[in-house]
């Protein structure tokens, strides 16, 4: 200690000492990687304190396994065993990193602005309740979504027991039907504090008829009473109630609810640093320098849009803050599309097209496209104040230039409608 910062001298590479006093608090510094405890300790906890100050990560970059690499500290005259023995750890340098950001000069031709959307407000009918059911209907129940239906049990003494759920087939379908019935008109046709619409019972009831008539339930290797297990009774529900939507027509039906205190959002604020791959964007085409890659798919989605004539301006959503809200059966989630597009395709105004690329095509996948289709696209439409928008899916990506084009030329062909 005495000879700290002296050449030639015991300490002449140590640029900086801190007392224990400062370290208790507040110190909030990642490259800490030597302790050294020179003066008594009163208390473990004041010990633990001390440690904790060298237990800030320099490096949050991943590996190749999706994991941390491994980052140690030297504590020295701290008495904890796990000290005794210092282990070395060659740090490791951070992957190359981009600035990702809005451009000021194409601001003007470039820039797109978009809703905030906190919810939805849909008015259903008073008399009769319809449907108009899609492949997105489609629930699949299959072992992994209801847990083990057969379970052998043996106790010290005596024979085993086997407890199955054969109890489940032997539930009939008018029973499954009444009770999904019940559960959507308590759900989703009953207002807060309000009576429940027994008028509208009948007519719930055939559409869930029809929804499990149609084949809309798939059971694989599940006893088809586990449809009524509450989570699954939910989702269900859910994708019945987005049917029901569909058939809802009329700007005074949806409405799309915005954030109170920040309606809108826009391109001019994306700045952000990533170590991800990245496109770089042409500067006719994108008010963002870079699109981030989260795949190939993206990067080949983007080339796409720049070679298409009738795009005039397309972002990647990535640090944009463009969020979706949407329900996965009973939890409420956020939904974040990759791309938003501007089309030039013959209408009063441009239309806004919102892409989004998937390899696989999962359950949220459908909770995600029903909701954009059903609710977010006439919801915003409705409101009538930020354009026309539609959305779109593509899921082969060695076509996916010559499916964009095909799609874009069916909105030039409708002429804007």
């Amino acid at each position: 200690m005495n000879t700290v910062g002296k050449p030639g001298r015991l300490g002449e590479s140590i640029r900086c000492v801190v007392s224990v006093s400062m370290l208790t608090e507040g110190w909030d510094v990642n490259t800490v990687t030597h302790i050294l405890g020179v003066r008594a300790f009163g208390t473990q906890l004041l010990c633990e304190q001390v440690v904790g100050r060298a237990l800030r990560r320099q490096n949050y970059d991943l590996n190749e396994d999706g994991l941390f690499d491994v980052e140690y500290a030297d504590i020295l005259g701290i008495p904890f065993d796990f000290t005794a023995k210092p282990v070395i750890s060659k740090p490791t340098a951070p992957k190359p990193t981009t600035r990702v950001q809005a451009v000021k000069e194409r601001e003007r031709e470039l820039e797109i602005v978009f809703p905030r959307v906190e919810g939805y407000r849909v008015e259903m009918p008073e008399e009769r309740i319809e449907a108009e059911f899609t492949d997105d209907s489609k629930l699949i129940i299959d072992p992994t979504a209801i847990g083990p239906t057969k379970v052998l049990m043996e106790g010290i003494v005596g024979e085993g027991v086997e407890l199955n759920a054969n109890v489940l087939e032997d539930i009939r379908p008018s029973t499954i039907v009444y009770n999904l019935a019940k559960r959507l008109m308590e759900r989703h046709f009953r207002d807060h504090g309000e009576p429940l619409p027994v008028n509208l019972f009948p007519s719930i009831r055939y559409v869930v008829r029809q929804w499990l008539d149609g084949g809309y339930l798939v059971m694989k290797g599940a006893p088809v009473g586990a449809v009524l297990y509450p989570s699954i009774a939910e989702d269900a529900c859910q994708r019945i109630y987005l049917a029901c939507q569909r058939t809802l027509r009329g700007e005074e039906r949806k409405k799309a609810i915005l954030d109170a205190y920040n309606p809108k959002g826009s391109t001019r604020f994306v700045n952000f640093t990533t170590s991800k791959d990245v496109y770089r964007t042409a500067p006719d085409k994108c008010h963002v320098n870079y699109v981030v890659c989260d795949s190939s798919w993206e990067a080949e989605l983007a080339r796409a849009l720049e070679r298409n004539p009738h795009v005039t301006a397309y972002v990647k959503n990535h640090g944009l803050q463009f969020e979706v809200p949407y329900r996965d059966g009973s939890t409420p989630r956020k939904y974040l599309p990759d791309f938003i597009a501007r089309i030039h395709d013959g209408g009063e105004e441009p239309l806004h097209l919102i892409l989004e690329t998937k390899g696989f095509r999962g359950k949220d996948a459908q909770a995600k496209a029903e909701t954009m289709s059903v609710l977010w696209v006439p919801g915003v439409n409705n409101l009538g104040t930020f354009g026309r928008w539609a959305f779109a899916e593509f899921t082969e990506v060695h076509t996916i230039e010559e499916n964009l084009d095909a799609l874009i030329d069916g909105y030039i062909q409708r002429g804007g409608q």
